[in-house]
């Protein structure tokens, strides 16, 4: 028999994917600034060069989980690399914003392709029930330690070497990743289950218009032709999604889970949490350097306490999760980030950086208990028949959450006068977003009441991209 494939080469292979994408949906909160100067982009282009990434990430991850189930989850992970390094390339090359929009595109589809395939992969290749909760353990440190460090390494990377050079980073990367995965992952069939292409159809258009109305808005104006055209596009496309999820067998949303109130509930607070997190992240990077002079460096450095407490906190819900309810901690953990945010409104403009800093501290401690505990609340809720399931749409959900997030925060600075007064009215919003989430966990998670209906079993449509933070 041929030995086994060393553990590391196995999780190196699958881990190159998850860390590029944590990476590069990060390090343009430090690089965005730069970009800016040296293309010459509007506020809006430079939305679009953050928020295109995305879209078409959020838009086709459940579509790229039912391709992974039917073609196979490792063609579909190469297939995925090999257009993300490909992006990456062009990106770092991009003469003007307009090709760095397009190549951004592309690159939220690559990383589409390969994150749901990620975790089945690796789910498959340690079989062995202890082994794997090990190797899960380390794969969330790994994925939780990539997004904190984002921020810095795009930092640093921009100061040394120029904002390119946070995307050819991704290319070696990237090469090594496929090599490793095509010696050490072994390849499986499909199912050839049928995708829902129409549903999914109607989800791109409808994430489309809307991104567009929100980032042209202010520009353009609301009232301008091809806005009121986005906006009715979305509309429409939302419309026909439902007509289309009523009658048919496919649907693109396990619609039955929703009557549980606490799965609803995590998903809700899922979409709040990326949207407040990741709007957050895109004003305050654009702040720092654009209001308070810092270079990508000190930004990069200033921005850690947002995002260096994630991994701890991680491992700490491990052991408050023993002795807390869920929805309570949950519902503790967005009051204090909404709390925290709020006082960055009083803080940010004139205060000596230490006190910022430890209002985003808190904010990272609240984020690294929340996203676990929201997971836990979903696959409680949705029992382990529906985990994949499960799984696919709080992901989904997030990443609209984080697109729709940075959208609204660009709006927002398009509107008003000064760095100031935009950052207050973000901060006001994104602090509301943390409040709204403390409220729905409080009353849908914990609430004893709004216990459920279980739904029948069902086929599960997708493979889980779950997400560490």
């Amino acid at each position: 028999m041929p030995k086994t494939p060393p553990a590391a080469g196995k999780i190196t292979a699958l881990a190159a994917g998850f860390v590029m994408a944590s990476l590069d949906t990060t390090v343009m909160q430090v690089a965005g600034a730069t970009v800016q100067d040296r293309l010459h982009a509007s506020l809006a282009q430079l939305t679009w060069a953050v928020d295109g990434y995305v879209l078409t990430f959020a838009a086709l991850l459940m579509l790229a989980g039912g391709l992974a189930n039917r073609v196979g989850a490792r063609r579909v992970y190469l297939w995925g690399m090999v257009l993300f390094g490909a992006a990456s390339l062009a990106c770092a090359l991009a003469p003007d914003i307009g090709v760095l929009i397009a190549a951004r595109l592309l690159q939220g589809a690559g990383a589409a392709l390969f994150m749901p395939s990620s975790l089945a992969l690796l789910v498959r290749s340690f079989p062995d029930p202890r082994e794997r909760t090990r190797v899960l353990g380390l794969w969330s440190a790994i994925v939780s330690s990539s997004v904190a460090i984002g921020p810095t390494v795009g930092g640093l990377l921009v100061g040394a070497f120029g904002w390119p050079s946070i995307f050819l980073i991704n290319v070696p990367v990237g090469i090594a990743g496929v090599l490793l995965t095509r010696r050490h992952i072994p390849a499986a069939d499909g199912d050839g289950r049928p995708l829902a292409i129409s549903g999914h159809g109607a989800v791109i258009v409808a994430l489309t218009g809307l991104s567009f109305a929100l980032i042209e808005g202010p520009q353009l104006g609301w009232t301008a032709p091809p806005v009121i055209a986005a906006a009715g596009a979305a509309v429409l496309a939302a419309v026909l999604l439902i007509a289309r999820e009523r009658r048919t067998g496919h649907p693109v949303m396990p619609w039955t889970l929703f009557r549980d109130a606490r799965f609803s509930g995590a998903n809700a607070a899922g979409f709040l949490f990326n949207a407040a997190f990741y709007g957050s992240l895109f004003l305050i990077g654009l702040y720092l350097q654009h209001a308070r002079g810092a270079s990508p460096l000190q930004a990069g450095l200033q921005l850690l306490p947002l995002t260096v407490f994630i991994p701890p906190s991680n491992i700490a819900f491990a052991r408050l999760s023993a002795r807390v309810p869920t929805g309570p901690l949950l519902a503790v953990a967005f009051l204090a980030a909404g709390i925290a945010t709020l006082a960055l409104v009083a803080l940010l403009p004139a205060a000596p950086y230490w006190l910022p800093a430890v209002a985003l501290a808190v904010t990272s401690i609240a984020s690294g208990l929340i996203s676990p505990a929201m997971t836990a609340a979903l696959v409680n809720a949705a029992g382990p028949g529906h985990a994949n399931t499960a799984g696919s749409v709080l992901n989904a959900n997030r990443q609209i959450g984080a697109l729709l997030g940075i959208a609204s925060v660009g709006a927002v600075l398009g509107l008003t006068p000064g760095w100031d007064s935009g950052a207050t009215v973000a901060l006001l919003l994104v602090g509301a977003a943390y409040l709204a989430g403390a409220v729905i966990s409080w009353r849908l998670i914990h609430w004893p009441g709004r216990r459920t209906i279980t739904p029948a079993p069902a086929r599960e449509p997708a493979v889980c991209p779950v997400e560490h933070r």
